[in-house]
Order: C-alpha cells, then structure tokens, then sequence
C-alpha cells in the first residue's frame, strides 16, 4: 500500500512537476545515498552517483509502474545501477591504462583468431527471433538477466529458458554433431 507522500510524488513525476524532486530529494536522497555509499565506499562519487540517479528519476519518471513495484523500489534499483556503472566505469579507467611496451596487439597473427566466432553476430541472425533478443541483450548489451526482464518485459523465467535454448541452437550451428 503506497502512502501519501508517495502518490503525491508520482502524481507529480506523472504530470512533469519539479516539486517531485524536492519532495523525492528530502524524502529519499539519505536512504538512497547510503545505498550508493555502500556499493561505491567513496564519498564523492557517491554524491556524483546520487545527483545521477536524481537525473535518472526525472528523465525516466513516465516509464514508472505502480504496478511492477514500489516507489522506493524503482528508486532503489536505479540507484543501485548507477553505482554500479560508476564502479564499472572507474575499473575500466584504470583498466584501459596500458603499457604500450607490454602489449601484444601488433603480435596477432590470423592463425590466433578463431575464425569460427569471427561470424557470431552473422549465426546468431539463423536462430529464431526471440532467442537473438535475449541473447543479444545479455552478451552485446551487457544486460543481466534481471535488467534484461525489466527492459524487455518479459518474465525472468523466460528470459533464462530463452538464453539456454538459444545458446543451444548456437551450439548446434558450431558443432554440428
């Protein structure tokens, strides 16, 4: 059961109203700043990552559900992931900072390269539509099942029976046995 505050706030994300986020702000900002904290374990970025999700929330406030879930659920989990993406992004800061000395990128020969996954994408348009979606959204847009329910729309369930069976039609275009 939604309280009050909670429906005046989504009345007024629904309607566009800036009042929504002061209103979101003062009654959430502390409880979603200690979910970031944590996942981050650095101030500042947490306070970047909390400005974010704010953005976040605005951008996306039609697309909310009471439905699907709570307000502070929805808050939550986009809160969440952009701690996340921010972890992400920091590891992949650091981790693209290579030594040029150190790299073998000029020491690849052909003979190295597995030719047979070169033409995945090329497999992956042989198998049937809704198994390359799943697929598609879990390996090339580095979804997690989760989030890939939610975007698609589809139960979990069905998101997992739909990765096994795809998988196995793709095992069958490579090693036909």
């Amino acid at each position: 059961m939604s309280t009050p505050i909670e429906l005046e706030i989504v009345g007024l994300l629904q309607k566009g109203d800036k009042k929504a986020i002061t209103l979101l702000y003062e009654n959430y900002a502390d409880a979603l700043y200690g979910v970031i904290l944590k996942v981050l374990n650095d101030e500042e970025l947490a306070q970047d990552a909390l400005q974010e999700t704010f953005i976040k929330v605005w951008k996306n406030a039609k697309s909310y559900n009471s439905k699907k879930a709570k307000l502070f659920t929805w808050l939550y989990r986009i809160a969440y992931n952009t701690a996340i993406d921010k972890v992400r992004s920091q590891t992949n800061k650091t981790s693209k900072e290579i030594q040029i000395e150190a790299s073998n990128v000029y020491k690849l020969t052909s003979e190295s390269l597995n030719q047979d996954v070169m033409d995945l994408k090329t497999h992956l348009k042989s198998i049937d539509e809704k198994y390359q979606i799943v697929i598609n959204a879990l390996y090339f847009e580095g979804m997690t099942q989760q989030e890939a329910s939610d975007e698609l729309d589809i139960p979990l369930g069905t998101i997992k029976s739909r990765l096994k069976i795809g998988l196995r039609e793709l095992k069958k275009i490579y090693d036909p046995e």
